[in-house]
């Protein structure tokens, strides 16, 4: 018996030193620990500190790499197991969600196209001065042998046969019809308009025609004048109807038939007509936007044997030719 009451007073004491050791060890390290973290967070990125962590970083770096091409696949074909084993109510919730983003994006996308053309046509508006009201067209002629277009708008918003019309680019016709609530606009490309314009780069003046087929001449440019391809072709003011200087196109072509008088000129309108939308109803003429005394002067010294006469007069009687039709039919 004291045999075995002395083995177990030894044991006990061989408990309580391992503990202790134990202990001590323990707070040892945490003292380190902490001394480790504050050294490490006072290190300016030069210390040792930053060194050991380069070089476990790039020891490290290869195994990183190989692991995340091992683990790759593996994602991907918990994915794919993932989609098969759902079941068909999760699917059709999983498309129906798709198709709502779809029409969003297709919403958005539409909504940020219009502020576009929105912001296009008040630029044109804040750069010529227009007094203007804006309207959407809402139809287009469905006949062949008239190009016009149809608005929103109409004696109601104090609009009146004779306006020009203006899109984001530039004029594109001009009203033949109002009704209360819309109007009819007359495109430059129809055959029965003409627009009184001039050649931007040299000031040669003539007269802006549609056709049947839709092409735009400037005709009444005589032989004498400079007229190139790829020139802006802008209204001239002359006739009081379409403010002075506002595009109309560029120069296709531009030929000559031996003997004539004038070039014959193609040219390209700005806009496409499937492509208006907004436009802008020019309701008045500011006393800058009108064609000045130069001007008619310049249009009555402009060619010979009395062609500038006949241009001037044909002119000043063209653009409002739209507006007295008009207003013969609505009396």
């Amino acid at each position: 018996m004291p045999t075995l009451s002395a083995g177990s007073s030894n044991n006990s004491g061989f408990r309580r030193n391992n503990a202790s050791s134990g202990g001590r060890i323990a707070i040892i390290f945490v003292v380190l620990s902490l001394v480790l973290f504050t050294a490490s967070a006072r290190d300016t990125g030069t210390g040792p500190f930053s060194v050991v962590r380069g070089v476990v970083s790039t020891i490290v770096m290869p195994v990183r790499f190989v692991g995340a091409a091992v683990t790759a696949p593996l994602q991907g074909l918990g994915n794919v197991f993932a989609n098969l084993t759902a079941d068909q109510g999760t699917l059709s919730e999983l498309k129906a969600e798709n198709e709502q983003l779809k029409a969003k994006n297709s919403e958005l996308q539409e909504a940020e196209q219009t502020a576009t053309r929105l912001q296009n046509l008040l630029a044109l508006q804040s750069t010529y001065s227009l007094q203007s009201t804006a309207a959407r067209i809402i139809s287009a002629s469905t006949d062949s042998w008239s190009d016009t277009v149809t608005i929103d708008k109409g004696t109601t918003s104090s609009l009146a046969v004779g306006m020009p019309v203006s899109d984001s680019n530039g004029a594109i016709g001009q009203i033949i019809e109002c009704g209360p609530a819309s109007s009819t606009v007359r495109l430059i490309s129809d055959e029965n308009s003409s627009v009184s314009a001039m050649v931007q780069s040299s000031r040669a003046q003539g007269m802006l025609r549609g056709s049947a087929d839709g092409t735009l001449r400037l005709t009444l440019i005589g032989t004498d004048q400079t007229v190139s391809v790829g020139d802006t072709v802008v209204t001239s003011g002359l006739g009081g109807v379409f403010p002075k200087g506002l595009p109309l196109g560029t120069v296709a072509s531009v030929s000559k038939n031996p003997g004539a008088l004038y070039y014959d000129i193609v040219v390209t309108p700005l806009s496409k007509t499937e492509s208006f939308e907004e436009v802008l109803v020019i309701t008045s003429l500011t006393e800058g936007q009108h064609a000045t005394s130069e001007d008619i002067q310049s249009a009555d010294n402009q060619g010979s044997s009395g062609s500038a006469d006949a241009q001037q007069s044909q002119a000043t009687n063209s653009d409002g030719a739209a507006s007295n039709e008009s207003g013969q039919n609505q009396g």
